[in-house]
């Protein structure tokens, strides 16, 4: 099949690259042009800005493909623009959504698609604006003008990640641990919560090219092991061979103090991050998500090592402060007694 990736260097988008590329499917991907060096096969590179729209389409206007993975759309005119695009250039637009689009709390634990719904508050801009964008594409569906699958990875994990941890601290984690410095968890630590990582999620991406039962239809595509937040930690300190030293602030206490940073935590992460991923086995069948959490942990360990990555100063001066609050606000209270 001949793939368009939308994104093709972020890190599921990569994953996909990879994953297409071992299924022998002829790939393009179109981006900024920053980081086509990480293909490791034939790629076409497609230069551009998708969110100059005009050229986005001027660009494609002559294209065909079989499919398209959008990995760079994050609100309802985001999505327009590639449908409007591909309108007659493609055979299928495949969607990345997300797990955040849902509404708290939720219906269902392990959270089924069908039973839930999306968020219409817009206190948490980026769920907010995935929620409109999938109520766009349920239109485009409904009016039958183009195969659309919508497909909603829960937190993701993988080579060129910036997101995890509490903090986002990637590898001042490992920093931390290794230097015996207490890291942050929010709330006791106990959310359930399944870690997924980017070659698996990939599978369900690809897997939907060309799959005519996902036409029209929405899935999770996560891990399914379960783990409760603090697991996080604790397996990355079994793999470094010391014990993490945790403190426990509250999702709302960090959300309060800079919602930039903490909003995840406060609207998405203080609830289950359990999925079923029972329709995506049914309509993909053979899918499974195989990369456990302490498998997945140790290619991030292996890639910071390997890349040599740095401490984040600013991020770890942070943690130093909140944990001094933590130390602080407990002898307070001790001495309220």
């Amino acid at each position: 099949m001949k793939l368009l990736v939308l994104g093709g260097t972020g890190v599921i988008s990569r994953a996909i690259v990879a994953e297409a590329l071992a299924r022998q499917h002829e790939v393009a991907v179109f981006n900024r042009g920053s980081k086509n060096h990480l293909f490791s096969g034939e790629v076409e590179c497609i230069v551009g800005d998708k969110a100059n729209r005009e050229q986005f389409r001027e660009v494609m206007k002559d294209r065909q493909f079989d499919a398209v993975i959008d990995m760079i759309s994050f609100d309802a005119k985001d999505a327009q623009s590639t449908v409007e695009t591909f309108q007659g250039r493609s055979g299928q637009i495949i969607v990345c959504s997300s797990t955040a689009a849902y509404k708290r709390p939720f219906r269902t634990v392990p959270t089924s698609e069908d039973a839930e719904q999306l968020v219409e508050d817009a206190a948490f801009p980026y769920a907010f604006h995935k929620a409109e964008m999938e109520r766009y594409l349920q239109q485009v569906i409904e009016a039958g003008e183009l195969p659309v699958t919508i497909i909603r990875p829960s937190l993701t994990y993988g080579i060129g990640a910036a997101n995890l941890g509490v903090l986002r601290q990637n590898y001042n984690i490992v920093h931390r641990i290794r230097s015996r410095k207490p890291l942050v968890m929010f709330g006791d630590g106990t959310i359930p919560w399944s870690f997924s990582f980017a070659p698996d999620v990939a599978k369900a991406f690809v897997g939907a090219a060309g799959n005519e039962r996902m036409y029209g239809q929405h899935y999770h595509a996560t891990n399914e092991d379960i783990h409760v937040w603090q697991d996080l930690y604790l397996e990355f300190g079994k793999l470094l061979g010391i014990e993490p030293e945790l403190v426990h602030i509250s999702s709302s206490m960090l959300k309060e103090a800079n919602p930039d940073l903490f909003a995840h935590l406060y609207y998405e992460k203080s609830y289950s991050g359990l999925f079923d991923n029972s329709k995506l086995k049914l309509d993909l069948p053979g899918y499974q998500a195989s990369i456990s959490l302490s498998s997945g942990l140790a290619m991030m360990l292996e890639w910071y090592e390997r890349e040599g990555h740095s401490v984040d100063e600013s991020k770890d001066r942070l943690e130093d402060r909140l944990t001094a609050f933590y130390t602080d606000a407990c002898s307070q209270l001790k001495g309220l007694f």
